[in-house]
C-alpha cells in the first residue's frame, strides 16, 4: 500500500496534487510520502513484536537526510556501507549507537571513524578485514564490536546482480571457513565478536531462501556456543521484496511468523536491515512527456527523465510501473516505448508498454521509485541531479535542490598548464 492516489482527477501524493510541484519545480524530481515511510515501517516493526529486536534501515536504498530523519523519529537505526553514509545518519539523527557497519570493502580509515564515533557493530566479511580491524582497533585502544558474516550459499533466487548469499558471490565467509574464521577471530587483540550476520539478497519473493540461510545460521550458532563463544547477535539482512509488477512477495506479517518459528527460540538480539520494503513504494519519480514520436513501427514516449535519474530499468531491465499524472478519462491504450533522452539506447525504461493517448507536455509518475531511484542518480550527459521532495499531508518541502550543470562546473577545474591556452592550428 502507498499513499499516491487519483485525488479529483489529479495523480497526488497524500493530500498534495503532483501537478502542483510540477508546476512549482520543474521536472523531472522525486517525490516521497511521509504516510508511507511510517506505514511500511511500523507494519514490519510490528510484525517482529515479541522479539527482541533492532531494526537497521538499509541507508543505500534512500540516502535523503529527510527520509532518514523520518525513520529515526520512529526508532529506526541505521545499516551503512561507507563512512559517508555514516556522516548521513549522523546529520539525519541516528546515533552511531544504532548502526551496523556492512560491506566488504571498509578501509582502515573508515573502520577507525566508525569507532571514532562509536559504531554499534561492524559486519566483518573476510579474515584479510578482520585482521585490519583487529589492527586498528588496538591501535586505538577500544574493542570493536564484530559480527561476522557468513555466505550460506543459498540462492535467493532474485536478480543475480543483487543476489548476494552464493559462493560465487563476494560477500561474507564461506560455509565451509566460517568456523575456522571464528576461532581465529577470539585470539585477535580489540576484537569483540558479539554475532553470526547473514544477508542473501534483496527483492525476495519467496520465503524459502531465508527458511533455508536462517536455518543454517542457527544451527551454526548452537555450534559455536558449544565452543564458547557468546554469540549476543544475530543479523538477520534484509532483502524482502516489494510488487512492482506481477510480484506477490511475502507480507512483512508472514515473514515475521518465520522468523519467530525458526529463530524465536535462539536467546538472541535479532537484528533486521529492511530498505527497499520501506521506502520502494514510499516515492515516485514524476517526468513530463517531450515529444510523442511516431515511427515506422512504433512509437516512443520521450520523457524529459532519463537513465542518469533512474538506472534500474538499464541496469537490472527493472519494471516500474508509470502511470498519467492527469487520470485517464478513457480506458483505450496502446502500445509505447517509454524513452528518455540520454545519447544511449539503454536509455529505455519500457518497450512496447500500453499507455493511454499522452501528448507533449503531459505529466507521467514512474511509481515504487522511492528505492534506488535518486541514490544511484548521476549527472551523465551533463545532466541536472533532479530535486527530490517530502510530502506529509497537505504540506510539503523541498528536501534535496536541484543541482545543476553550474554546479557542475562549479566543482572542476583548469589545471594552469591549460589556463588561457588557445588550440594550436593543425598541421599535415
Amino acid at each position: 500500500m502507498d499513499h499516491f492516489t487519483y485525488i479529483d482527477g489529479q495523480l497526488s501524493a497524500e493530500d498534495v496534487p503532483l501537478k502542483a510541484l510540477a508546476e512549482a519545480y520543474g521536472t523531472p524530481f522525486y517525490c516521497y510520502s511521509t504516510a508511507t515511510l511510517v506505514r511500511h515501517y511500523t507494519v514490519f516493526a510490528d510484525a517482529l513484536a515479541g522479539l527482541d529486536t533492532q531494526i537497521h534501515y538499509a541507508v543505500k536504498a534512500n540516502a535523503n537526510i529527510a527520509v532518514l530523519s523520518t525513520l529515526a523519529s520512529l526508532g529506526a537505526g541505521a545499516d551503512i556501507v561507507s563512512l559517508g553514509e555514516l556522516k548521513l545518519t549522523l546529520a539525519a539523527g541516528i546515533p552511531a549507537s544504532k548502526t551496523v557497519f556492512s560491506g566488504v570493502g571498509k578501509t582502515a580509515d573508515e573502520m577507525r571513524g566508525a569507532l571514532e564515533a562509536g559504531i554499534h557493530q561492524l559486519n566483518v566479511e573476510s579474515l584479510e578485514e578482520l585482521a585490519v580491524l583487529s589492527e586498528v582497533a588496538s591501535g586505538m585502544g577500544v574493542i570493536a564490536p564484530v559480527a561476522i558474516r557468513v555466505n550460506p550459499d543459498v540462492d535467493a533466487k532474485t536478480h543475480k546482480k543483487i543476489t548476494t548469499g552464493l559462493s560465487e558471490n563476494k560477500f561474507g565467509i564461506a560455509w565451509a571457513q566460517a568456523e575456522d574464521v571464528f576461532d581465529k577471530a577470539r585470539s585477535m587483540p580489540g576484537i569483540d565478536v558479539v554475532g553470526v550476520a547473514v544477508h542473501i539478497g534483496s527483492q525476495l519473493t519467496d520465503l524459502a531462501p531465508y527458511r533455508a540461510a536462517y536455518t543454517k545460521v542457527r544451527d551454526l550458532v548452537a555450534r559455536l556456543r558449544t565452543q564458547g563463544f557468546d554469540i549476543r547477535v544475530v543479523d538477520l539482512g534484509g532483502g524482502l521484496g516489494i510488487p512492482y509488477e506481477a510480484e506477490n512477495p511475502p507480507s512483512p506479517a508472514e515473514y515475521g511468523a518465520m522468523v519467530k518459528e525458526v529463530m524465536g527460540d535462539i536467546g538472541c538480539s535479532l537484528a533486521f536491515e529492511p530498505g527497499r520494503m520501506i521506502v520502494g513504494n514510499a516515492g515516485v519519480l514524476v517526468t513530463r512527456v517531450v515529444y510523442v514520436k511516431k515511427g515506422l513501427d512504433r512509437t516512443f514516449l520521450i520523457l524529459d527523465a532519463a537513465m542518469n535519474d533512474l538506472i534500474r530499468p538499464a541496469m537490472y531491465d527493472a519494471y516500474h510501473a508509470v502511470v498519467a499524472v492527469d487520470e485517464p478519462k478513457s480506458d483505450v491504450r496502446a502500445p509505447v516505448d517509454i524513452v528518455g533522452p540520454v545519447c544511449e539506447s539503454g536509455d529505455t525504461f519500457a518497450r512496447q508498454r500500453d499507455m493511454p493517448a499522452l501528448q507533449a507536455g503531459d505529466l507521467v509518475a514512474f511509481r515504487s521509485a522511492g528505492a534506488y531511484g535518486a541514490v544511484m542518480s548521476s549527472t551523465y550527459n551533463g545532466r541536472d541531479l533532479v530535486p527530490e521532495i517530502l510530502v506529509n499531508g497537505a504540506a510539503y518541502a523541498v528536501v534535496a535542490e536541484r543541482y545543476t550543470i553550474d554546479d557542475m562546473i562549479k566543482r572542476q577545474r583548469i589545471p594552469d598548464w591549460l589556463d588561457n591556452a588557445t588550440p594550436k592550428e593543425a598541421t599535415g
